[in-house]
């Protein structure tokens, strides 16, 4: 793979986030790391009946503080608990049952959390027509002992990568000289300036090849 991007998956993320898909021929979801409870990987915000935005949240088993995204479960009552949530937003009530972002939103029911949400950023992906191979860095099992940026690199030698493409938020954390020394060209893209709304409710409320277009604009 020339070039790959390495990202926790979160839960309908925001246009900003697909611009990795968009400028990069893999992408990894970062599953082999700690679940940050106060992150996006199992929540997100839709505006409600007066417009205010509120969580939607995926219901969880609970677990213990260090567990990895790959070892989440749902909770045994996911799909009445989830299913009672989005009566809360208006989007999801108008939305077509057959609509393929509902479809995935729903599909819940005999997969884990991290299967869910491969299959939710799949299905964004080819709802709009973006054409990226989607692995994940569990696969590898590298040693947890490697972590950080040695860890992003180690997953991108094991893939062959020549190049690695990361968020704005990446210029904090990554050395550009240390990629270089290992034969990889760091890309961090520039902030994104269109809205931070979830793509859940985007999909349901304007058209794709609008949401396409502004995710490719901005993918360099």
């Amino acid at each position: 793979m020339a070039t790959i991007a390495i990202m926790q998956p979160y839960f309908f993320p925001y246009a900003g986030y697909f611009r990795l898909f968009a400028a990069a021929d893999l992408f990894v979801i970062y599953d082999c790391v700690q679940f940050p409870r106060r992150g996006w990987v199992h929540r997100n915000r839709l505006p409600d009946v007066s417009g205010e935005p509120r969580w939607l949240s995926l219901p969880l088993a609970r677990a213990p503080r260090a567990v990895a995204i790959k070892d989440l479960r749902f909770s045994a009552d996911a799909d009445a608990r989830l299913a009672a949530q989005m009566r809360r937003f208006p989007v999801l009530g108008s939305a077509r049952a057959g609509h393929p972002i509902m479809q995935a939103l729903r599909a819940t029911d005999g997969v884990s959390p991290v299967d869910y949400l491969h299959r939710s950023l799949a299905a964004t992906c080819a709802y709009l027509g973006l054409s990226c191979e989607i692995s994940r860095s569990s696969g590898l099992l590298l040693p947890p002992e490697i972590r950080g940026q040695e860890r992003v690199l180690a997953i991108a030698e094991a893939l062959g990568a020549r190049r690695y493409v990361n968020a704005s938020g990446g210029q904090a954390l990554y050395e550009a000289q240390e990629f270089a020394r290992r034969g990889i060209d760091l890309h961090i893209l520039k902030p994104y300036d269109g809205p931070r709304q979830s793509m859940l409710h985007r999909m349901l409320s304007e058209p794709a090849e609008e949401l396409l277009s502004d995710i490719r604009a901005q993918a360099s």
